[in-house]
């Protein structure tokens, strides 16, 4: 068996674990709860703790946690040992069915938008077993949800639980309607690229608005960055390479199917993509792997950086959230098969998705809103802030043939012929890909790129599910009262095409011409979080996740506020790290430099009369009025910050630094970038593009 095999999930009670150490009789029950949602008996629970505890214990395991993901964005767990005192003063290890099924945590310190006062500290930690418990750190991480003492959820996880349901549940009565009596179980799969940058950890930890902010906030451009197109796919150099080695046989210890790797196209910049799964399981695996990329970087004495836009005018970072629909049995749903035209079931899911996209641009729009994803939404590199759908030239065909009543001629394969007899042909997809699209059908899944590297996939898949589930109810309902079946599907398919093709385009993304298309056509172009933020609370959202029971209107609220205090702390950081750069490092640097000039100036005047020093004179006068400038911005910056310190409501200072702060910001960037160009390097305080993007 080879090493791989050797080690995959070896740090993971999965299946075959359960299946080895847990009684018979347990071990079904315990399926029973994961594949048909049946509730759990104690007795049970107890079973599968002494079971998992004893498992844990031979990895090298002393601690247990509740590993739960609340709205922070990132995980969280408290570690408790398996030690239980005995009378005699020793100890024995033991795990009980209610420790695992059930732990408190104070709910009080983690966001909650409003939900809990900060005196009412009680949380709880429930047991999600259809998520793999798994070691780490040598402690047992059992996956959990995190609601209040009142029941509220908040965490990311349990809406998406929620969603998983509801989604099932319509998909199935589809599935039902096309005579499958045997599928018990429809699951959203995921397969979720992650896109980050690797830096040297020294140049790194000179920046200090990359460790309090993530990103630069000062940098000019390098003479070269991405101009010559020759990261992408490039060789991967010794440093990552070996980082990478590492990353994978940790990521597989935890069964997570880390499988491709490769330069992006800005310098420094890497993808790492996954074998699709479960949303469930993929959602706690792309936290996992965030995690341990920054801790396997730091081994290799490298920082890995996820924000969404670490250097301006350089590719920014998405995760592209590949979502398709399976059955229990393994069928994919959106695969077209050889003849998508005469595929009645999978042209039906699809014009369920064009529909749900359609009718909820503005739920996908605020699902991927955050104050990172600002910098790179519609940055010709990444989807535009309109949303829109690609299904490329064979399946718009298709559609356009139903809705016209006009036959449709089915494409030939055609082999590819590169003119090298020794090459072996192939045929070629009857569509090419588009890369511009924020949401594009790629053969037998959808792709929504718009999401930020940094952020939970939780919250983007909730709103999938959740706005499939709705049209395929709608389809259902309208199918499960027809007469005649067959009339009544076609009827259905083509109304949907003539009412939502709008969100359908295949052209490029970037163009300007673009978007002035997608405002003939009605479309959303919701540019910044700030709009984005409260598009999640309209009515109609409101009534489409609390009529199925994905969030209460309380909850939605709550996360409505817990996304604009997020990015009022993220921009008030960034702000005050800007103060602190420019007069503790930029302005006294600077100086120093302006210094040297003067004295060369004195120097040569003296040693040599006639010498005017025309160019050190020049320079030394324009690099003090820019100084000067920069360091009046500074305090312009902190001016606005009081202001912004006045307001009372959230929105009002979201509003507030969107249109006033982030210009002064943007505007003190600017002259500190022109000084770093002309200021020589051994006098600049910290490392400069060229080093952090080339270095490695």
């Amino acid at each position: 068996m080879s090493h791989i095999t050797d080690i995959f999930g070896s740090l993971v009670f999965d299946d075959r674990v359960m299946r080895e150490r847990l009684p018979k009789e347990t071990y079904k029950a315990l399926r029973k709860t994961r594949e048909n949602g049946k509730s759990l008996d104690i007795r049970i629970a107890n079973v599968v703790a002494s079971a998992m505890k004893d498992w844990a214990v031979e990895k090298g395991a002393t601690h247990f946690t509740h590993w739960f993901q609340p709205m922070t964005g990132i995980t969280a767990e408290k570690h408790d040992s398996f030690i239980s005192p005995l009378g005699d003063g020793s100890v024995i290890l033991e795990f009980s069915g209610k420790e695992l099924v059930k732990g408190e945590s104070d709910a009080s310190s983690f966001p909650s938008g409003g939900l809990r006062a900060t005196f009412e500290a009680r949380g709880y930690t429930a047991w999600d077993p259809t998520a793999y418990a798994f070691i780490k750190d040598r402690t047992l991480c059992i996956p959990t949800v995190f609601y209040s003492y009142s029941g509220d959820a908040l965490d990311k996880k349990t809406p998406l639980l929620r969603s998983n349901e509801v989604l099932n549940k319509q998909a199935l009565r589809i599935l039902r309607l096309f005579g499958d009596t045997t599928t018990t179980r429809v699951i959203a799969t995921v397969g979720a690229e992650q896109e980050y940058f690797m830096v040297d950890k020294k140049l790194y930890d000179k920046r200090p608005d990359l460790i309090f902010c993530g990103r630069t906030l000062f940098g000019a451009k390098p003479p070269k960055s991405q101009d010559m197109e020759a990261h992408y796919y490039g060789a991967i150099k010794p440093r990552i390479s070996a980082f990478m080695k590492e990353l994978d046989e940790e990521l597989w210890k935890l069964g997570i199917l880390a499988k491709t790797e490769h330069n992006e196209a800005a310098p420094a910049q890497h993808e790492l993509a996954p074998i699709f799964t479960s949303n469930n399981i993929a959602t706690d695996h792309n936290q996992l792997m965030m995690e341990m990329m920054k801790t396997v970087a730091h081994r290799h004495g490298l920082e890995c950086l996820l924000h969404e836009k670490p250097f301006a005018g350089v590719n920014g970072s998405g995760k592209h959230n590949n979502w398709a629909l399976s059955t229990n049995e393994g069928v994919n749903l959106l695969e077209p098969g050889d003849s998508p035209i005469e595929n009645a079931q999978f042209l039906l899911f699809l014009v369920a998705m064009i529909k749900a996209v359609d009718e909820h641009q503005d739920a996908l729009r605020a699902s991927v809103a955050t104050p990172g994803n600002d910098h790179r939404l519609g940055a010709h590199e990444a989807p535009p802030a309109i949303i829109s759908m690609f299904l490329g030239d064979e399946l718009t065909e298709i559609l356009e043939s139903i809705e016209s009543g006009k036959s449709y001629c089915q494409k030939e394969k055609v082999d590819m012929r590169i003119g090298v007899h020794v090459l072996p042909r192939f045929p070629r997809d009857t569509t090419d890909r588009n890369r511009t699209s924020p949401f594009a059908f790629t053969g037998n899944k959808f792709e929504f790129r718009s999401v930020g590297s940094s952020a939970s996939i939780a919250t983007p898949n909730v709103v999938l599910n959740t706005i499939v589930a709705k049209t395929l109810c709608e389809f259902a309902d309208v199918l499960e009262a027809a007469d005649d079946f067959t009339h009544a599907l076609n009827e259905l398919i083509v109304k949907t095409i003539k009412e939502h093709k709008r969100i359908i385009f295949n052209g490029n993304n970037y163009s300007e011409e673009w978007v002035h298309e997608a405002e003939k056509r009605g479309l959303l172009n919701v540019k910044t979080s700030v709009d984005a933020f409260p598009l999640f609370i309209n009515e109609n959202n409101v009534e489409l996740y609390t009529s199925f029971g994905i969030y209460s209107q309380a909850e939605m609220h709550s996360r409505y506020e817990i996304n604009l205090e997020n990015y009022v702390k993220t921009l008030n950081i960034e702000a005050l790290t800007m103060i602190d750069m420019i007069k503790k490092q930029i302005v006294p640097a600077v100086g120093t430099y302006i210094n040297e000039l003067c004295s060369t100036v004195s120097l040569k005047v003296s040693a040599l009369p006639g010498v005017t020093c025309e160019l050190e004179t020049e320079l030394a006068k324009d690099l003090s009025e820019h100084n000067l400038a920069l360091y009046r911005k500074s305090e312009e910056i902190e001016k606005k910050l009081s202001e912004l310190k006045e307001l009372c409501d959230m929105k009002e200072k979201a509003e507030y630094i969107r249109d006033v702060l982030i210009p002064v910001m943007n505007a003190a960037r600017k002259i500190s970038d022109d000084m770093e160009s002309r200021v020589a390097s051994k006098y600049w305080p910290f490392p400069t593009y060229s080093e952090l993007l080339f270095d490695i």
